[in-house]
C-alpha cells in the first residue's frame, strides 16, 4: 500500500538566516540539528508502524499515519531549505531522512519541464497530472533555482487546484520566490496571504517570520519587531521562534 508523502525539498539558507548562525551555535543547541532530530524520531515511529502492522491493522491506522506523514512532509521541506548549505553532519542526517521517506512513497512529476524545458504562463508543469504531481514539480523548479518559472507554476497550481491540501504550502513557496530574489515588497504581500487565507496552516510561524524579515530589509523596524515578537510569543517552541529571537537581538544591537 502506498502511503503518500512529499519530501523533496530545497535549501536556500541565506533566506532563512541559518548559514551565518550555525557556525556559532553548539550542535546540541543548533535549531536545525534539533529539528532534524525531531523529524528523525517521528519518522522512526512511522517506520515501525509500517514494518510491524498487518494489512488489516494498517487500514485502520491509515488516516492517522497519513496525518503524521503530511506533517513530516511539511517539516522536511523546511529542513531541506535550511540544510543544503549547512555543515556535513546536518547534510548527512537530512540525506538519511530523505532516503527513508523516499522508501515510503512513489512519485512521478513533470520530467519534461524539470529536464530544462521552458514553462509558459498559464501552463502546469505536469499537464493532466494530479495536484500532488504538479505541486511537487513546481517545488522542484524552486529547488533548481528557476524562480520565475517556479512562481508561474505555483500560481497556476493554485488556480487549477483551488481546493488542494497543498495550497497553503504553495502560497508560502510562491512568496519565497520573491523573497529569495530580493523583491521584498512583493514577498511581504504574498507571505501576508498565508496568514489571511490559511489561518490553520503549519506554515504560519515561518510566514510570520518572513514578514518580519521582509520588513527588516525594507527598514520598517517597528513592523519587523512586531512580527518577530509575535512569532516568539505565539510559537515559542519552533525553529521560527529561535530565528526570530536572533533577528530581534540583531535589531537591538543595531539600535533599531
Amino acid at each position: 500500500m502506498t502511503i503518500g508523502i512529499y519530501s523533496r525539498c530545497l535549501a536556500i539558507c541565506a533566506a532563512l538566516g541559518l548559514v551565518g548562525c550555525d557556525a556559532f551555535i553548539a550542535p546540541e543547541n543548533n535549531p536545525t540539528n534539533i529539528r532534524l532530530n525531531e523529524v528523525d524520531q517521528r519518522l522512526s515511529r512511522v517506520e515501525r508502524v509500517v514494518n510491524n502492522e498487518g494489512l488489516v491493522n494498517m487500514l485502520s491506522r491509515l488516516d492517522a499515519l497519513e496525518q503524521d506523514l503530511a506533517s513530516l512532509r511539511n517539516d522536511v521541506e523546511t529542513l531541506q531549505y535550511s540544510v543544503e548549505q549547512s555543515d556535513g553532519r546536518q547534510r548527512q542526517l537530512y540525506l538519511d531522512l530523505d532516503q527513508r521517506l523516499g522508501a515510503l512513497e512513489k512519485t512521478g512529476a513533470g520530467a519534461g519541464v524539470l529536464d530544462g524545458q521552458a514553462l509558459n504562463p498559464g501552463q502546469l508543469p505536469v499537464p493532466g497530472g494530479t495536484d500532488r504531481a504538479n505541486y511537487q514539480a513546481a517545488f522542484e523548479l524552486l529547488k533548481q533555482g528557476r524562480y520565475e518559472e517556479a512562481s508561474l507554476a505555483l500560481q497556476q497550481f493554485m488556480v487549477t487546484f483551488p481546493q488542494s491540501e497543498y495550497n497553503d504550502n504553495a502560497q508560502y513557496w510562491l512568496a519565497e520566490t520573491y523573497y529569495v530574489t530580493q523583491d521584498y515588497r512583493k514577498a511581504l504581500g504574498e507571505f501576508q496571504v498565508v496568514l489571511d487565507r490559511f489561518p490553520q496552516s503549519r506554515k504560519l510561524p515561518d510566514a510570520l517570520l518572513k514578514i518580519g524579515f521582509c520588513n527588516y530589509e525594507l527598514q520598517r523596524w517597528d513592523s519587523s519587531r512586531t512580527a518577530l515578537s509575535t512569532v516568539v510569543s505565539q510559537y515559542p517552541e519552533t525553529t521560527a521562534a529561535r530565528l526570530a529571537n536572533q533577528r530581534l537581538e540583531l535589531l537591538e544591537s543595531e539600535g533599531r
